[in-house]
């Protein structure tokens, strides 16, 4: 038996805790809990903080989408092992102008990939999605099942739990540097220290804080905004789907439907940045997660919301800070740095809705010897 100790209790972390342990080895799953208070907050933090991500079989990418079907066929698994649910089956849209590469390219992974869905264009869309008010050359690709959100706390925790169960053990702990020997790995940790045979480090943004030969990521700072509805305008919009589409403009929101949030309130979520802007340093990460992210981009995202959803009666609005790491290729770091250090990181903005298959992939890679 293999002794694996995985950095990083997120999306990814946990996914390959709950692969390692399912498949017999030794398991040390290192990571802290969501801070009470992120504005005092001194540690690390995980962009999983939330209750809503936007999850689909549809990508403009044959690969992305490949690795979410993967993850979404596996989520019925993850809740029965845990107990936890986590998916929303709401159904999901993606849609553009048509004719335009960001339809073509979603085309083009559907037939690939064997997608079910349906097509949506002119007086047919506004019917079927009269909350909704698109730009008039508008084409949507509509996936009815097995597409929705999930709540991303939910599925840690759900990870976490199954892992556990499986023989895993978590730590609850920060960790600060890896010494790999000849025979072992040794994690330093603000709690002590663990010794294991293997380590994953899947610590997101934060991975470099611990890996011996830094990787070539580029973090960016995400502004997402939170409109307040009440319980009527909620049921109103009880049909809503997810929707990640392309303005003739260039403009790419997302959004999802109304979620209960733990403070009680229902909330549509709404991302989409004027510019990228990266974050270089622990320190740059820190000092953004502790915020609520930009004005300037808040009231970008209102104007957007406003556009999209003209009847939409909102209570009040608010901002919040995420981050996204992304690569130069669009696509996920899962390899080995040395004989016992293995890497996962990078979900590139796609990461949650695939993030058991890429705990997956890189639980494999580390239980190689």
């Amino acid at each position: 038996m293999t002794h694996i100790a995985v950095i990083g209790r997120g999306l990814i972390g946990s996914a390959a805790a709950r692969h390692l342990a399912l498949a017999g080895h030794q398991v040390t799953l290192i990571g802290p809990v969501e801070p009470d208070d992120k504005t005092t907050h001194e540690g690390i933090f995980g962009s999983h903080y939330d209750e809503g991500r936007i999850t689909r079989a549809l990508d403009q990418t044959v690969y992305w989408s490949a690795i979410t079907q993967a993850s979404i066929a596996r989520y019925a698994q993850i809740e029965a092992q845990s107990g936890i649910a986590f998916f929303t089956d709401c159904g999901g849209m993606m849609l553009g102008p048509k004719g335009s590469d960001f339809v073509r390219n979603v085309t083009h992974v559907q037939k690939a990939n064997h997608i079910a869905c349906k097509e949506y264009a002119g007086t047919d869309l506004e019917t079927a999605f009269p909350f909704f008010c698109f730009e008039r050359d508008a084409q949507a690709f509509y996936e009815a099942n097995g597409a929705g959100y999930i709540n991303p706390r939910k599925l840690v925790k759900a990870q976490s739990v199954a892992a556990i169960r499986a023989g895993a053990t978590w730590v609850e702990a920060t960790a600060l540097a890896i010494t790999e020997n000849s025979n072992s790995v040794l994690i330093s940790t603000d709690k002590g220290e663990v010794m294991a045979d293997q380590v994953l480090v899947a610590a997101g943004g934060f991975s470099n804080m611990v890996l011996p030969q830094p990787l070539s990521v580029q973090i960016y700072a995400r502004t997402v905004s939170f409109f307040e509805v009440s319980e009527e305008e909620a049921a109103r919009l009880a049909n809503m789907p997810t929707l990640v589409m392309r303005f003739a403009d260039g403009r790419d929101p997302y959004l999802l439907p109304p979620i209960r949030y733990p403070n009680g309130k229902i909330y549509l979520k709404l991302g989409c940045e004027l510019a990228d802007v990266p974050l270089d340093t622990v320190e740059e990460l820190k000092a953004w997660f502790k915020g609520i992210g930009t004005a300037e981009v808040g009231a970008y995202q209102q104007a957007i919301m406003m556009e999209l959803m003209p009847d939409l009666r909102v209570e009040a609005a608010h901002t919040e800070a995420c981050m996204t790491t992304f690569t130069a290729d669009n696509r996920p770091v899962i390899s080995r740095q040395s004989d016992r250090i293995t890497v996962a990181v990078a979900g590139c903005g796609r990461g949650a809705k695939c993030c058991d298959e890429l705990g997956r992939i890189g639980a494999e890679l580390a239980s190689l010897r």
